[in-house]
């Protein structure tokens, strides 16, 4: 039903939601937002240390209970498993974030034989986003509630990267870009809004070690100056699965700063 009143409109208390990658940079941005504002999360990853150390910090602090979860995206086998192990535990599932991914750099014609790195590159960020939509979309669709998926793109998805050469990276979030769209098309009458969010350049732990003159070379790249933090990604998902976004489905929401409006 549409919303009649903003009071509770941008609430998502109580929802269950799955953050793939949800222990690290844009999804540790995404699983703390969902947490503070009273979302159970289940965050799906492979490093088991990492990811029960966020989910016993985060559950500490905020009002929303995070789980960690072992899954690996390149694996259909294992994305059927880790959905039903989390349906077992929450009973059912509200959100559906895919975020987990990488994002490999270098000269696609200077790679192996096999092209190994491109393929594992659109087995994990792309194919895992559609193995994962898929589960978790007919568990949606059989519960007969509606929900929210929110695919995490990029704005390497529109705009080639000049800086370092990511073929797969870009050709993956193109894909991701498009899948989106047609999934938000085609789950519509199941009252499943489908949506991705594309940042930029978003300061995590991905930057860690870098000089700090490279750092503030990226940001005077972006017209506001400054890179994006993954809380700001945390918001906006909080905003697309919330009730104030039923209407919204099928959008590619690109975040980062205006770096992709011009060439720089």
């Amino acid at each position: 039903m549409p919303i009649t009143s903003t009071k509770d409109a941008f609430s998502i208390a109580g929802k269950k939601a799955i953050v793939t990658g949800g222990a690290k940079g844009i999804g540790l941005g995404i699983t703390t937002a969902f947490s503070e504002q009273g979302c159970q999360v289940a965050i799906i990853g492979r490093d088991a240390e990492t990811g029960e150390k966020i989910a016993a910090e985060l559950t500490a602090k905020n009002p929303g209970k995070v789980v960690f979860f072992k899954g690996d995206m390149s694996s259909t086998a294992a994305c059927k498993d880790v959905v039903d192990r989390i349906l077992a535990d929450f009973g059912e599932i509200d959100i559906l974030v895919n975020n987990a991914g990488v994002g490999p750099n270098g000269s696609f014609l200077d790679q192996d034989d096999e092209l190994s790195t491109y393929f594992r590159c659109i087995d994990v960020d792309q194919n895992g986003v559609a193995r994962m939509t898929y589960f978790v979309g007919r568990h949606m669709r059989e519960r007969g509630k509606g929900g929210k998926i929110i695919n995490i793109s990029s704005n390497a998805g529109v705009v080639a990267s000049r800086a370092v050469w990511m073929a797969s990276y870009c050709t993956a979030k193109a894909a991701v870009n498009m899948f989106t769209k047609a999934m938000a098309v085609e789950l519509a009458e199941h009252h499943i809004c489908v949506n991705a969010i594309a940042p930029g350049y978003t300061y995590s732990n991905l930057f860690n070690g870098l000089p700090q003159e490279t750092i503030d070379g990226i940001a005077a790249s972006i017209p506001t100056k400054r890179m994006g933090q993954t809380i700001e990604i945390g918001a906006l998902a909080v905003y697309l699965a919330s009730p104030a976004a039923d209407q919204v489905t099928g959008t590619v929401v690109t975040i980062d700063g205006g770096h992709s409006l011009g060439i720089y």
